[in-house]
């Protein structure tokens, strides 16, 4: 088949070759100039809106006019290579190219950092990058978990945590702040973020920021952000699909299997990009059904992105648009189990209520880039959402939002760029269970990144912030951010960041009232805003060898947190106020400190004629309350926070198959609610949960093997195994985690 390829290529290119007269031809391959191993899908541009992808073994053909052709030869981790070929009619003219490794880590483009392209290495901050594929070879479908593989980063039922900054909070607020396309991405009702639909189908990276970041971003991203950019179309029209099924095994402990039939899991997925003239269209789709592991909490979820973006014919520099993400599940949250010996696995019947939710954004934008007179943008958000119990409406919610920021860039004298921008949230909040609310957030920031000399960059940032509930207005914030970046080598790179953070309280943490079976939830109105600010020392080295490439990163870290909010267990009145009642309220309690350090390492290389890349991280915390009186470091360590993990991830090809495994090793949780040990309260909540706790209080390894073919140059199949060891674990009390599971994936770009 590879060898009748050109052939293929000249029938496909037949409409263009009688559309040209006496057209020329250009074909050869493209190959790893250390290994000489054919590079497929490098891309070939050889004109604006032109260009292919090269077959499984290397090759390409051009169908051009005649004339002098420029081409250039891009390929991930590899430098572009450019050449000038004279073709002349009905001529072939036969090029080989054999390209070579860069730097490719520490050259990857992010503009999370700082709202503008920057590249990896010249930022302050330290900064993950997550790019499609790890979705495809793990077979995640999960915004959660994909986030979760990353070192530094982790999440617990549904509430993010970078580097110890977060706990678990009862799916009200969060400290790490979700975009989509550099626009917040949060409920507006519980200020959580919604993974399950977040566009995964259409993302053409994920960008993670670690530290205080709510000088560019605001409220909310007082521990970090994640923003999940989506993909612009190319020169060649994008196609790719898959369909996947999946079942869960049985857990080690065979008293907790409740069910006669295998808990299956299925899901497929579609999305298309393309150039239409002057415009760009990407459209993808997702549909999900999952039976549970665990007794009432199946799940159904279908989303669907669209991306609409032209380019104004008359003026270059301008560009508009609109991208339209929507999602809507039909699901039974898992709250509490029955039992520790039995029914760990069983929803207690009690908290088990269906969920119909929805979620509807639609995100005009406008950007006008003006060479040498700056650039302006501005992006707005329509946000919808929507959340209806069957049998609990007492717990129902609407919410709406609109979000607008304007954004002017410039650079003067070819060494400082200035950042400056608006912003504005309106939310409006119905609910039996929040009340009615309305909500507005305003700011204003501006930063400057400067290039003092070739080797020395600084960046310094300011923000004030204004906060508006229900007419009453919070203080006016201000936000600093500073640091630096210093090129020692030609590949080494030191930085230095300092930020303060803040996070306003989510209409939950103020004003959710309910009760879950034996869980009562109490509204807190007068609860403060969170506080805090983030400090950390890095190096990054880039590596390049014969046949190696990538990058290590070594980094420490200290941040301090004050009135970090936290729901408590105590006694409150009942709404009527004429008794008393267990239950949780968001406080501020908790003066706080995390400090540690961070090894990362990304590495891509060959092993004899086997493409192996290496991607993980060991981060080491030490999360404690401070005593608010003295200062001082307490004894007491955070809720919900572990002092080691590591997280490995290995990928293998060699020719149409491959091959790896991911790790994730986690030391123990350090410390949890009192509630749940506490001998008058545990039974009550979770009966059988304190002799478990102490049975199983430990450190948890997880293995995930892959293993994939490549059927030929479209269509791949693939096996994942989750949880390979049936790795008993917890997230947070009453929690239990996957147990071992197997998925199938048929899939396919063209």
């Amino acid at each position: 088949m590879i060898r009748y390829l050109p052939a293929i290529l000249l029938l496909f290119a037949g409409t263009y070759i009688n559309a040209v007269d006496n057209p020329g031809f250009i074909k050869g391959k493209v190959i790893d100039r250390q290994s000489l191993m054919p590079l497929p899908s490098a891309t070939v541009i050889y004109g604006k809106d032109k260009g292919i992808t090269t077959g499984a073994d290397g090759s390409y053909l051009l169908v051009t006019e005649p004339g002098n052709i420029n081409i250039i030869f891009r390929f991930v981790g590899y430098k572009p290579v450019a050449h000038t070929i004279l073709v002349t009619a009905a001529d072939t003219v036969f090029l080989d190219v054999e390209m070579e490794y860069d730097v490719s880590e520490i050259d990857q483009i992010v503009v999370s950092a700082g709202k503008m392209e920057q590249r990896v290495a010249e930022l302050t901050v330290s900064v993950n990058i997550i790019r499609p594929e790890a979705l495809q070879v793990s077979h995640i479908t999960d915004a959660a978990e994909l986030i979760s593989r990353s070192p530094g980063i982790e999440v617990i039922d549904g509430q993010a945590s970078v580097r110890g900054g977060s706990g678990f909070s009862y799916g009200a607020g969060s400290r790490v702040l979700a975009l989509v396309d550099g626009l917040p991405v949060l409920s507006a009702d519980a200020g959580n973020i919604k993974w399950q639909f977040l566009p995964l189908e259409s993302i053409s990276q994920i960008e993670i920021i670690k530290g205080a970041s709510s000088v560019m971003y605001g409220s909310s991203a007082l521990n970090g952000i994640i923003n999940f950019r989506t993909a612009d179309a190319g020169n060649e029209p994008d196609t790719r699909f898959y369909i996947e099924t999946g079942v869960f095994g049985k857990p080690s402990r065979q008293s907790w299997v409740w069910w006669d039939s295998p808990r299956s899991f299925s899901s497929t997925s579609l999305s298309h990009i393309r150039k239409y003239g002057n415009t760009d269209l990407g459209v993808a789709m997702h549909l999900m059904t999952d039976n549970g592991y665990r007794r009432l909490n199946d799940e159904r979820l279908g989303r669907l992105n669209v991306k609409l973006k032209h380019h104004d014919k008359k003026l270059d520099d301008l560009s508009y648009g609109v991208n339209f993400n929507a999602g809507v599940t039909e699901k039974t949250d898992f709250v509490l189990w029955e039992n520790a010996w039995s029914g760990a696995l069983k929803q207690d019947e009690s908290t088990a209520n269906e969920l119909q939710g929805y979620l509807v954004t639609i995100d005009p934008y406008i950007s006008l880039n003006r060479k040498g007179q700056g650039n302006h943008e501005l992006r707005t958000r329509l946000q919808s959402s929507e959340n209806k119990y069957r049998e609990a409406g007492h717990n129902n919610s609407k919410a709406f939002s609109f979000l607008a920021e304007y954004q002017f860039k410039y650079r003067f004298f070819g060494m400082m760029d200035l950042n400056f921008g608006l912003f504005q949230n309106y939310s409006r909040i119905t609910s039996p269970f929040y009340g009615y609310h309305n909500a507005i957030n305003l700011a204003g920031y501006t930063q400057a990144d400067i290039a003092i000399a070739d080797r020395f960059k600084l960046v310094a940032g300011v923000r004030v912030e204004h906060n508006s509930l229900n007419g009453i207005n919070d203080r006016l914030v201000p936000l600093l951010r500073a640091g630096f970046n210093y090129r020692l080598l030609d590949y080494t790179f030191l930085r230095a960041s300092f930020g303060q953070g803040y996070r306003y309280p989510s209409i939950a943490e103020k004003h959710a009232a309910t009760t879950l079976g034996s869980v009562r939830i109490v509204a807190n109105p007068d609860i403060r805003s969170e506080s805090g600010w983030t400090s950390e020392i890095g190096i990054k080295q880039g590596i390049i060898t014969g046949n190696l490439n990538g990058q290590l990163d070594l980094a420490v870290f200290y941040s301090r947190y004050n009135d970090m909010i936290e729901f408590v267990f105590g006694v409150y009145p009942d709404p009527a106020g004429e008794s008393f009642s267990y239950g949780f309220m968001a406080s501020n309690v908790e003066q706080s400190e995390v400090y540690g350090g961070e090894f990362e390492f990304g590495l891509s290389g060959y092993t004899g004629r086997i493409h192996n890349s290496i991607v993980g991280g060991y981060v080491f915390t030490y999360p404690v309350e401070m005593n608010g009186h003295n200062g001082e470091q307490s004894d007491n360590y955070l809720k919900y926070r572990r002092k080691h993990t590591l997280k490995f991830n290995l990928v293998s090809s060699f020719r149409r198959v491959e091959f790896g495994f991911s790790l994730i090793a986690s030391s123990a949780i350090l410390n949890i609610d009192k509630v749940f040990l506490n001998e008058l309260t545990r039974e009550t909540i979770l009966p059988g949960f304190y002799d478990y706790w102490n049975e199983s209080r430990k450190g948890h390894l997880l293995i995930d093997p892959h293993t994939g073919f490549i059927i030929n140059d479209r269509y791949k199949v693939s096996m994942v195994v989750k949880n390979i060891l049936n790795t008993e674990y917890m997230a947070r009390p009453g929690d239990i985690m996957p147990h071992r599971n197997f998925s199938i994936r048929f899939s396919g770009t063209f």
